[in-house]
């Protein structure tokens, strides 16, 4: 038997054991940095149906929302956002150009008024 046989097969373990902890460690850095913290926010939105609630539902739904939920009794939408990608300016702006108040946006008049009839609340002056 060639007595470099056991050193060659000794380093090539080695360069594996090397070989797979560094496809760990690149893996595991890859993974957390593609991890996003996501915020949760909650606020009213002006509506009354479940006509209103898919309206504003699919309005806050820009880019960096992960979910929107908007509930008819409370008024209140919930949002899972990620905030490198969006804000809530500019998810209740997207709700009040589909015609919905906000605490912070008001919806034009002439949008308010092409929502149907049964969309229509009272709004706040």
């Amino acid at each position: 038997m060639n007595p470099n046989h056991h050193s060659k097969v000794y380093y090539i373990n080695l360069l594996m054991k090397f070989l797979v902890l560094v496809s760990f460690c690149c893996f595991l850095s890859l993974s957390l940095m593609a991890q996003t913290s996501w915020e949760n926010a909650r606020f009213e939105v002006m509506g009354n149906c479940n006509m209103c609630k898919k309206t504003i539902e699919k309005a806050a739904t820009v880019k960096g929302v992960k979910k929107a939920k908007w509930d008819k009794k409370t008024k209140i939408l919930s949002v899972t956002f990620d905030p490198k990608q969006t804000g809530l300016d500019k998810i209740q702006l997207q709700i009040a150009a589909a015609g919905y108040d906000t605490p912070k946006y008001r919806a034009n008049d002439e949008t308010y008024e092409s929502l149907h009839s049964c969309c229509h609340y009272d709004r706040k002056k």
